[in-house]
């Protein structure tokens, strides 16, 4: 599985890039700390998938808590053909340990 470590997340953010960031923790999670990625809860991803199609073949972030449901995330949008799927390698604990 691709991943993507918080310093490099970080460093792309600040320079501007855009970037398709999908943070799958449940709203709760969200609403208590994010770095402005698009929601939609793991359980909800597959409802949702149709939604991501114009990002089929751009690279996609995926981010939860630790990297376990992202990973489980990135595994289901490989199944359904996303092409550059890359998991934020320990989460927003990692994420928030950096700052």
């Amino acid at each position: 599985m691709n991943e993507i470590t918080v310093t490099e997340l970080k460093e792309r953010l600040d320079k501007g890039e855009k970037l398709n960031i999908i943070d799958v923790r449940e709203p709760w999670e969200y609403e208590e700390f994010n770095i402005n990625a698009r929601l939609i809860p793991l359980g909800e991803l597959q409802a949702n998938i149709d939604d991501l199609d114009e990002w089929k073949d751009q690279e996609v972030i995926v981010h939860c808590k630790s990297g376990g449901r992202s990973a489980a995330a990135c595994d289901y949008m490989t199944s359904q053909g996303f092409t550059n799927v890359k998991n934020l390698r320990g989460g927003m604990l990692a994420w928030q340990e950096m700052n």
